[in-house]
């Protein structure tokens, strides 16, 4: 095989990587607890984005870090990688707690609009109840709207990043020879996680566009969301620290 084609084999397998990356329970599990903030599948974008963000940017720098010094560094990472994992857990306990404070507090609730002749009910959770409603970005089930980075995504996409689920990726690290090729590898890893979670967030998003319309349907959803994110990180601590193997996978 030339060199070429190895590097070609290389980015390819970076962006498919990254796609199927982003698919992993612990990512879409603490995902799902933030999907319904704009009240709209389509503004999920964002959310998901700005997860794959955060999520790159500590791959990146621990990337060129490995292709630099090689196995040295990676061997360390990976001893490491258990407590990283546990934080992780950690996160998703806090997000699922997180989830039932909100819904106690009143700031998942609805609020009536008027668009031209016809009234519609909305679900919020981006402002404190009470609040001007008309502050808010106008409501639409199939516009993305404008841009818009979400720094609390952005957070939960570094913790995972610095965790060890990450690690088949970086262990390949090691076997590109070329730095630049390296590099490509990371960047095409990282925008293939942009990508898959960005569509990811736009399908979780639905059932709380659809439910906005229904308190007690949408509590549920919410609740759900938040059970899952409680269940799953308190299993992935107990596999980490008490050697159970709750999670299969």
């Amino acid at each position: 095989m030339d060199l070429e084609s190895g590097a070609w084999i290389a980015l390819t397998l970076g962006f498919l990587l990254g796609l199927k990356h982003a698919t992993d329970a612990d990512h879409v599990v603490a995902i799902s607890t933030i999907a319904g903030e704009f009240g709209n599948a389509w503004r999920g974008v964002w959310v998901g984005a700005s997860w794959g963000l955060g999520h790159t940017t500590p791959l990146l720098g621990l990337g060129v870090v490995i292709l630099l010094v090689k196995d040295t560094f990676l061997a360390r990472y990976e001893s490491f990688a258990p407590v990283l994992e546990f934080g992780v857990g950690a996160m998703l306990v806090f997000l699922g707690v997180q989830v039932f404070w909100n819904l106690r507090r009143g700031r998942l609730h609805v609020h009536q609009h008027v668009h031209g002749n016809q009234q519609h009910l909305h679900i919020h959770g981006t402002h404190q109840f009470g609040t001007d409603p008309h502050l808010e970005i106008s409501h639409s089930f199939i516009r993305p709207g404008k841009p818009t980075f979400r720094a609390k995504s952005y957070v939960i996409g570094v913790v995972h990043g610095l965790a060890g689920s990450a690690a088949v990726m970086l262990v390949l690290l090691p076997q590109i020879e070329s730095v630049w090729v390296g590099i490509g590898y990371l960047a095409l890893f990282g925008l293939g996680t942009v990508v898959s979670m960005a569509m990811i967030t736009v399908a979780l998003g639905v059932p709380f566009a659809v439910s906005g319309r229904f308190r007690s349907f949408d509590r549920t959803v919410a609740g759900i969301a938040g059970i899952a994110s409680l269940v799953f990180g308190i299993a992935l601590m107990s596999d980490l620290t008490l050697n159970t193997t709750i999670i299969p996978f």
